[in-house]
């Protein structure tokens, strides 16, 4: 009586109890195993975009890249001092010694952007337009939403081994939902009488769509821009596990060496770059809301 207590009562039955993640990972080996060509190339394009990014970025004179925040920040907001502020932000980046590494950071977080915006947009006005596939797709959404960054890496190295490639698919699977989610909600939400009159002058479903609903919806989706910004942003020290470089690798360095002065310095220039991201997307949201109601 006693060991069915122990066994059935007090614990988990040990016979109901399955292995876990072996036949997952048996699966995606097979994959990798069977596709390695195409693999390859994924592979190859993935480096050459986020080359190209960052050789573009690094071909900017470090002085001109700052005028050119500052410029960018004071014409969003109207204000001269945010622009100098924000100049003098980027400013202290190069002072810490951590140029080349932000460039880097930001090649990948910019790829990352782009496929997600690239990938979600269409995903996120396919949900508007069907209840169907919204029906489908939303747990699925949910589920990466609420799925710990972590568990992405493993399958990306698998796949493509580590470096830059397993990085940038971790990022975009974990950042693309709010590009999705956003999409949709706001192609959902614009006023019904404006789609109505547009119908009743004779435009089609997809004219509505181009002409009507992605204009009124735009400030939302641009939010869905800012906030694919910030996951991307926040996946750069995980993506670094994997043999990502820059700000994350120099944080990882020093947390493996237990020097919190060198791990200190990389963590407040990601800060700072995320800052000045998400002001200028946020200038960006609210301009486009300007322009929507006017």
């Amino acid at each position: 009586m006693r060991k069915i207590i122990d066994e059935y009562i007090l614990n988990f039955p040990s016979a109901w109890q399955f292995e876990v993640g072996g036949a997952i990972d048996d699966a995606v080996k097979a994959f990798s195993r069977d596709h390695q060509l195409g693999l390859r190339a994924v592979k190859g394009t993935v480096v050459a975009c986020v080359g190209g990014i960052k050789w573009l970025l690094a071909a900017v004179p470090w002085l001109v890249l700052i005028l050119a925040v500052g410029a960018l920040a004071w014409r969003q907001t109207k204000k001269w001092y945010v622009g100098v502020f924000y100049a003098a932000m980027m400013t202290f980046v190069g002072c810490c010694g951590f140029w080349g590494e932000m460039i880097e950071t930001l090649s990948v977080v910019i790829a990352a952007v782009l496929l997600c915006t690239a990938l979600g947009f269409p995903l996120g006005v396919m949900l508007a337009m069907s209840d169907k596939a919204n029906g489908v797709v939303r747990p699925i959404l949910d589920t990466m939403q609420t799925m710990p960054s972590w568990v992405y890496l493993v399958p990306a190295v698998i796949l493509f081994g580590v470096g830059m490639t397993p990085a940038l698919l971790a990022t975009t699977i974990y950042a693309i939902v709010p590009m999705v989610r956003m999409t949709s909600h706001g192609l959902l939400y614009v006023d019904a009488e404006m789609v109505e009159a547009a119908r009743a002058f004779g435009s089609t479903r997809f004219q509505t769509l181009i002409k009507i609903q992605i204009p009124q919806a735009a400030p939302t989706i641009m939010a869905g821009v800012n906030q694919t910004i910030m996951m991307a942003m926040s996946m750069v020290v995980t993506c670094a596990l994997i043999g990502a470089k820059g700000l994350g690798m120099e944080i990882l360095v020093a947390t493996n060496r237990v020097d919190m002065g060198k791990s200190l310095f990389p963590g407040i220039c990601i800060v700072i770059v995320a800052i000045i991201l998400d002001r200028l997307t946020q200038a960006a949201v609210r301009r486009e809301e300007v322009a929507t109601d006017g």
